[in-house]
């Protein structure tokens, strides 16, 4: 049997790449209804991520570490929690110029979306995620 640290193993998993597989004290994390966090002993939950800053607090790095997530899904258990995300960055690899663009995008799109419930959907994807990259690079600038 494991020893029991009072830590959380952390995994961040995009299609692409493993961006990290460590322990934290505590997990922040946009849920799609909001921001939670997780906590050692935390009881299982299956949620949807949303668009923002997935936040680890304490751990084998310390201090605090931020990565940008789009969309996914997490799986939190009492010792470990699992993301895995669409789209997964680190503040340092955000392209600003084409996160504007991408907002610049959504809007138009929600602009022009009329009656179709879908389209305004879509477009306020678009512009949750592009706010979220933009709000992450500005952070760390």
């Amino acid at each position: 049997m494991a020893e029991d640290t009072g830590q959380l193993r952390v995994r961040l998993v995009s299609p692409e790449r493993i961006l990290f597989d460590t322990t934290a004290d505590a997990v922040e994390l946009p849920a799609k209804n909001g921001y939670m966090e997780v906590l050692y002993g935390h009881a299982p939950l299956l949620a949807e991520l949303g668009a923002g800053d997935v936040r680890l607090h304490g751990g084998a790095e310390g201090g605090e570490q931020i990565y940008n997530v789009s969309w996914g899904f997490v799986e939190v258990l009492p010792d470990r929690v699992t993301i895995l995300a669409n789209d997964a960055l680190k503040p340092e690899e955000i392209d600003v110029p084409r996160a504007e663009q991408q907002l610049e995008r959504g809007q138009k799109e929600w602009n022009e979306a009329g009656d179709s419930e879908e389209k305004y959907a879509d477009a306020l994807h678009r512009i949750s995620e592009a706010e979220a990259k933009l709000a992450t690079a500005q952070e760390k600038h």
